[in-house]
């Protein structure tokens, strides 16, 4: 059930008695009577100094509460975390997924104790956006959106370059000077990192969501029209207030299809298929894996970006941006969808310059028939795994061979590094998953080392972690039941046979269900990670990445499953 706060106006705006302690409180920070008989709108700002996507937000929110007083709002700032997937690589990244829980809860909390009229809500990168969709669905009142905007590239090179560059430099391929030169050039501005990654596809996921203006996820950070839209952003927070037009209003099961559809058509990020259901759970709408690779079979693949092609997102943007892209796809979409820019998708899609065909592909002449992301089932993934195909080659969509089985990241990134890799081979890290990580850690860097060795078409990568966004290769993650459960991924041993067939969505070891069975009795779980602090707590509560490696607020822990009780544990209504 969501909460959903009543009061049309703030309790600030009430001449009571009753009421003048907050009065007096909000006077102390500098608020006048006069300010306080507005609409007070709550700022959320997930501004630090820890990294480029966020680096920049402090000057984005003077802009958006300049247009909350010029509008008659009563703007008031507060901030939450934002850790960076690419600064935590490694040890950090047991924090990052979980992160997404504790900005959802930490901005749930701010407005929600101060009973704040509106929200707008400012974040860039991969765990923030989904946070802070999931705070604003769970207190349901008037919200927007305002994203970080674009990392602008450095010739053609973008962030996830320097990846590729890691794997290069092992390989040989590349010299210690052009090494650190990629290093110090890569990341030429603030802003999102500029390819399909996590965080660019969920700042467009906004914009089809209908919560963002049109054109605020593809412009540059540095561009200054972004200045402008981020004052309209802060005027029409104000609006939305006085029209009582909370998220609720607008979105529904139809919304979270739209999205679905055009993060299959533009390869977005797998992360996505565990932010999404997590978002939409909020609303009580169930989206299950299944949904993605249905949609998937009916939903061409039109635009690739980086790492999967040579454009990055700013091209996107002068191609058309998503309103082009939903411009193009718009048969296959619910059109009629208002959004917090007071028109309707159809309105936004209409008004959208006609695609650029070099980056956006017709309807009829698609880059591929389905989408670029697929499901796969099979005795290794009874619940499901999930590979971005359009980052895949085709001498990779079928492929069998035997598994190299490693219990942690580190381990497989140190087998990379001493090049011991054999072609044909699939590397299978597992123990990496949400409750196992814990965190369901990515495996981006060991991706990005083997398509940078070179070995991107001939070696594949089996997890229950995660990849990036911006992954390309034979990459399959989110493996569900995860190992720390009792998946079946945790018996495999080094030589067994592993099938990948992303065609026809299998993925199995070659054993027999009497071997699988003989080793799981012997199979013991293995000791949990972290005993104290929020991961600790975390992976006693977190679910089943098939379900978006949501927290289970039923106040019961999960507690560890076996294969005989999987079935039993807490799944969506």
């Amino acid at each position: 059930m969501t909460l959903s706060i009543q009061n049309p106006k703030s309790k600030i705006q009430n001449k009571t008695t009753d009421d003048a302690y907050r009065r007096a409180l909000y006077k102390a920070v500098g608020y006048s009577d006069e300010d306080m008989r507005k609409p007070l709108i709550a700022v959320a700002n997930s501004w630090s100094e820890m990294n480029p996507g966020h680096y920049h937000l402090r000057e984005t929110a003077e802009r958006i509460k300049e247009g909350i007083w010029e509008a008659g709002g009563m703007p008031a700032e507060f901030n939450t975390i934002g850790p960076c997937d690419g600064i935590a690589q490694g040890r950090g990244m047991h924090y990052v997924l979980p992160s997404r829980d504790v900005v959802a809860a930490s901005v749930e909390l701010m407005a929600g104790a101060h009973q704040a009229d509106g929200l707008v809500l400012i974040g860039s990168c991969d765990k923030i956006i989904p946070g802070m969709l999931m705070a604003a669905l769970r207190l349901d009142i008037p919200s927007i959106f305002f994203t970080g905007g674009i990392m602008m590239p450095r010739g053609d090179m973008v962030t996830c370059d320097i990846k590729e560059a890691i794997g290069k430099f092992v390989a040989g391929k590349l010299t210690q000077k052009e090494f650190d030169e990629i290093e110090s050039t890569t990341c030429a501005s603030v802003g999102v990192c500029n390819m399909m990654g996590t965080a660019s596809t969920m700042c467009c996921l906004l914009e089809v969501l209908g919560l963002a203006f049109p054109g605020t996820a593809t412009i540059a950070a540095v561009d200054p029209a972004r200045s402008r839209l981020a004052r309209a952003t802060g005027k029409q927070i104000v609006k939305l207030v006085r029209r009582k037009m909370k998220p609720s209003s607008f979105l529904t099961r139809s919304s979270f299809e739209n999205a679905v559809r055009v993060l299959l058509s533009f390869g977005g990020s797998t992360n996505a298929v565990l932010h999404l259901p997590a978002v939409a759970a909020e609303l009580g709408i169930k989206l299950p894996l299944e949904e993605f690779d249905r949609l998937s079979r009916s939903t061409p693949l039109l635009c690739k970006f980086k790492p999967a092609s040579a454009f990055n997102l700013l091209d996107f943007h002068d191609a058309g941006g998503v309103p082009g892209l939903m411009k193009e796809l718009s048969p296959l979409l619910h059109l009629d969808q208002m959004t917090v820019s007071g028109k309707t998708l159809r309105q936004i899609a209409r008004s959208a310059h006609a695609p650029e065909r070099e980056i956006i592909a017709p309807l009829g002449k698609p880059l591929a028939e389905e989408g670029g992301i697929a499901v796969l089932y099979g005795n290794l993934a009874p619940e499901g795994a999930v590979v971005k195909t359009s980052g895949v080659s085709l001498k990779m969509m079928k492929h069998e061979g035997p598994a190299v089985v490693f219990e942690r990241e580190e381990d497989v990134r140190e087998h990379l590094t001493r090049q011991k890799v054999e072609p044909g081979s699939v590397l299978v890290i597992r123990y990496e998953g949400p409750r196992g990580g814990p965190g369901m850690r990515e495996m981006s860097i060991p991706a990005a080392m083997l398509v940078g060795m070179g070995l991107g078409d001939s070696v594949a990568m089996v997890t229950d972690g995660r990849y990036s966004g911006a992954t390309r290769g034979p990459c399959i993650g989110h493996v569900s039941p995860e190992a720390a459960q009792g998946g079946p991924l945790a018996i495999v041993r080094d030589g067994d046979l592993i099938e990948i067939d992303i065609p026809e969505r299998k993925l199995n070891v070659k054993l027999t269900k009497s071997e699988i069975a003989k080793r799981m009795r012997v199979w013991k779980p293995p000791t949990p990670k972290m005993a104290k602090g929020f991961l600790g707590i975390y992976q006693q509560t977190v679910g089943s990445a098939s379900e978006g490696a949501r927290l289970d607020y039923s106040g019961t822990p999960c507690g560890k499953v076996s294969p005989n009780n999987r079935s039993k544990r807490k799944r969506f209504t």
